[in-house]
């Protein structure tokens, strides 16, 4: 996949950044606030969820989440320039486009799981998901996405969920703290 006049290139690779901030900036808004007001509710609907987890969702705070985020950019924005210079080839690139269309899935399914607004939903079924596919519709006629395959599915929220913890214990440390990652992050 290579240049064309109208950047299309661009708009595939550097595009994923772009929608990833537009998604993020409703987190980062709503989550620290959202976590306090709805914590302690899911927590008797969902006695099932370990003590360990809702602990963890407790003990991040707003200057964690924000911490968070930008490590997650980071690794999303060197995706993002991994896929533009290799003409959207980058495996990085693509298993992070992959991954980030799937989180847009799991945004919707927790909603719906909890009745209500989870944040990130609002972004997902309007942004997340459609980029997602145009993005990899995209690099199909160009004739550059690789197959998938049911693993990749598995493997792309894994990373996911891994630069997601990885992104909370950089925080963490930044910020002077121990322990584990905290509330579920900016995906």
């Amino acid at each position: 996949m290579s240049d064309d006049r109208d950047g299309l290139n661009s708009l595939v690779t550097y595009g994923l950044f772009a929608a990833w901030a537009l998604h993020d900036i409703e987190e980062l808004a709503t989550l620290p606030v959202w976590m306090r007001e709805n914590v302690p509710r899911l927590r008797k609907r969902f006695p099932q969820v370990p003590e360990r987890i809702w602990r963890a969702m407790e003990s991040a705070d707003e200057r964690e989440f924000a911490v968070a985020v930008g490590v997650m950019g980071t690794i999303v924005a060197s995706a993002a320039v991994a896929g533009h210079r290799s003409g959207g080839r980058s495996g990085f690139y693509q298993s992070t486009l992959y991954g980030f269309g799937l989180h847009g899935l799991l945004h919707m399914a927790q909603a719906a799981a909890v009745r209500g607004y989870t944040p990130g939903v609002a972004t997902s079924p309007l942004l997340v998901v459609p980029f997602s596919f145009w993005a990899r519709g995209r690099l199909r006629r160009a004739g550059v996405l690789r197959p998938t395959r049911a693993r990749d599915a598995v493997q792309g929220l894994a990373l996911a969920g891994a630069a997601t913890a990885l992104s909370h214990v950089v925080a963490r440390r930044v910020l002077g703290r121990r322990g584990r990652p905290g509330a579920p992050g900016p995906v």
